[in-house]
């Protein structure tokens, strides 16, 4: 039996096999690519690999059509019982929404995804509103600062590609242990891949020193690529580990203290309209500035990565 679908404009850029999975949750890899292969599964009568793009109003042809090979389950989504304050700390922790996406000035010490079933993670929360909220970029657990929550499968996509075509500046704040050999500059660096040890990926970081006092730097990056712990990584690198790092910074002194680590600042377009966002630092970022007796204007130096 032959069954032909179009694509819609919702499903764009999504890759054939992920296609498929989606709309025919029976559906394996190995099936998938078999069928591909052989022609018994086709776009435009045209046979395609795995990683092809699909477009709005392509035909998916399938030729060997069966209700029991093409099965379709929607899963049931099992949401964690969240209390009623973690709700309530999220809708305090909103600084924007619209129709489209919510930012956030995400907490210390919540995970954005991916936790045990005893901890409850923003992806958790975000579920529990809604089943169509989706994350589209990441924050470390003990990262504070601005995160983008989409409400909607299509803004997801759009996101996800402002991302991926860098069009998104990201601009960070952090307190560390230690001065760079450079007060600005631009490091380029190999981070081992996380999946795969034997691999590595170059990340790039602009930065600038707009503080130095006592040992201690207050400097702003600006990721130019998205690699796990770059900013971390990259501190280390420079000589002077962030405060409260304990996985990064081997110096024993600020052991005690939270990250000092916030994603400040955000701006991207979307239908021709600017965005601009600042996060507001954690309480425990800004005692620790006033303890050690460091002021400083954060805004006054955001220019220097706007205009690179």
């Amino acid at each position: 039996m032959i069954k032909n679908y179009k694509v819609v404009a919702l499903d764009e850029d999504t890759r054939i096999d992920r296609w498929l999975k989606r709309n025919f949750s029976s559906l394996n890899q190995n099936f998938i690519e078999k069928n591909l292969r052989k022609g018994l599964i086709k776009i435009n009568q045209h046979k395609v690999k795995a990683n092809y793009k699909v477009t709005k109003n392509d035909i998916v042809n399938i030729f060997n059509y069966s209700k029991d090979s093409y099965r379709h389950t929607i899963k049931k989504i099992l949401h964690k019982n969240i209390p009623k304050e973690l709700i309530s700390r999220f809708i305090q922790s909103i600084i924007y929404e619209n129709q489209d996406f919510i930012v956030i000035n995400k907490w210390t010490d919540v995970a954005t995804q991916g936790v045990s079933k005893i901890s409850i993670s923003i992806d958790d929360i975000i579920k529990k509103i809604s089943t169509e909220y989706n994350l589209v970029h990441r924050l470390d657990k003990e990262t504070s600062g601005l995160l983008i929550l989409a409400k909607n499968l299509l803004i997801t996509k759009l996101f996800c590609q402002l991302f991926k075509e860098q069009k998104i500046k990201k601009i960070y704040v952090a307190v560390c242990q230690g001065v760079p050999k450079n007060l600005d500059s631009v490091v380029k660096l190999n981070i081992t891949n996380k999946r795969n040890p034997s691999k590595s990926n170059q990340s790039i970081t602009k930065y600038k020193v707009i503080k130095n006092k006592n040992k201690l730097s207050v400097i702003l990056f600006s990721p130019l690529t998205g690699k796990t712990h770059q900013l971390r990584i990259v501190s280390k690198h420079l000589g002077c580990p962030i405060i409260g790092d304990i996985k990064y910074n081997k110096q024993k002194k600020y052991n005690l203290e939270k990250l000092k680590l916030n994603a400040y600042f955000l701006q991207f377009n979307i239908n021709k309209k600017e965005y601009k966002f600042k996060s507001k630092l954690p309480n425990h970022f800004n005692e620790f500035l006033v303890n050690n007796k460091i002021s400083t204007i954060i805004d006054n130096n955001l220019s220097y990565f706007l205009n690179f």
